[in-house]
This record gives structure tokens, C-alpha cells and sequence, in this order.
């Protein structure tokens, strides 16, 4: 188990590095990593996230055919299709995430996405991804480029989260939550 990284932390905000050692120090990072996302409890996580400025993540979330999307995604290249106009619905497109744990906002993001990754045995995929799997990868795809959902929040939602974060004291570094340990969800 590792702890979860608060906003705030350096590395959240800075662009993550490639891997290029396909190692059994990779394989234990990853290994903890789908651990503490699923103690956390989580759908993706960033090595950011575990304060490893590395260029992967992990996801594990069942589609609404009960079909499970689980992996690791190394070195991942991400394609979008145009982000609709509008405002993001509150009850379809709020999301969350374990850097500023307990709150979700609405966020609009493209609706489809292609993903090429390598796999931990260094396998290169491709995955086509609607809906909420499309969501995750965008997510978790951001915090590689050191942004966080929060970022992307208009001008109304940002000053609402920038209160949050600075009424719990966030916003530091040196800060972090352990799953199953502290009290906190994202």
C-alpha cells in the first residue's frame, strides 16, 4: 500500500518522465499501485499520484455489460475526439479524484478516445474507449502531464474547489492520505 499524494505535491504538477526500466522495481510499483487503488477506492491511478514522476497508470472498472477493463497503461499516448459544447451535466459527467480527496465536479471530456500504451511486459496495445472508460484514461492520462481535473474546471468550479483545497488545508506540499487508513475518499 502506498499513500495518495494531496494536491499540492510537486510531483502532481510537473510532467512525468518514460519509463525505460522494464524491472522488477516496475513490477512491485505497479503491483502497489493496483493495491492502493483498490483500497482507495479507486478506477485508475497515476504514478504521480504514489509520488513516482513515471509515465504510467493503472485502471480497474467494470463497463455497464460487466465486462472488466483492468491494466497498466506504460508510456501511454492518448487521442481525443473534440470535446462536446456545453456545460458538463452534474449527475452524468462529475468526477473525482484521490489527490483532492471526498469531492467530485463536473467536467465535460471527449466522449471517445484511442489509447496506445505498453504493458508491463512491455507489450504495446491499443484500446478504443467510450463513456467512462474514455473518462478514466483522460484522467489518469492528465496527471502524467502534471494536470489535474481541477485544472480543467471552469471559471465558477475552479474558485469553488481552490476554497475547498485551501479551507482543508491542501494546496502544500508534503502532504498524502494511506487508503484504508486515513478518512478520506476521492
Amino acid at each position: 500500500m502506498l499513500p495518495i499524494r494531496i494536491t499540492g505535491e510537486p510531483v502532481l504538477h510537473t510532467i512525468a518522465g518514460p519509463v525505460v526500466d522494464f524491472d522488477a522495481q516496475l513490477r512491485t510499483l505497479v503491483d502497489d499501485m493496483f493495491e492502493t487503488m483498490e483500497a482507495a477506492p479507486g478506477v485508475g491511478l497515476a504514478a504521480p499520484q504514489v509520488g513516482v514522476g513515471l509515465r504510467l497508470f493503472v485502471y480497474n472498472w467494470v463497463d455497464d455489460d460487466e465486462v472488466l477493463w483492468r491494466g497498466v497503461a506504460i508510456n501511454p499516448e492518448l487521442w481525443l475526439a473534440p470535446i462536446p459544447a456545453g456545460e458538463a451535466d452534474e449527475d452524468e459527467e462529475s468526477e473525482g479524484c484521490l489527490s483532492i480527496p471526498s469531492e467530485r465536479w463536473a467536467l465535460r471530456r471527449a466522449p471517445k478516445v484511442m489509447l496506445r500504451a505498453t504493458d508491463i511486459d512491455k507489450k504495446v496495445f491499443e484500446i478504443e474507449a467510450g463513456g467512462w472508460l474514455a473518462r478514466i484514461f483522460q484522467h489518469e492520462y492528465d496527471h502524467l502531464d502534471g494536470t489535474l481535473y481541477s485544472d480543467r474546471l471552469d471559471h465558477a468550479q475552479s474558485k469553488a474547489v481552490a476554497k475547498v483545497i485551501r479551507k482543508s488545508g491542501w494546496g502544500v506540499p508534503g502532504q498524502s492520505w494511506m487508503p484504508g487508513e486515513d478518512d478520506l475518499e476521492g
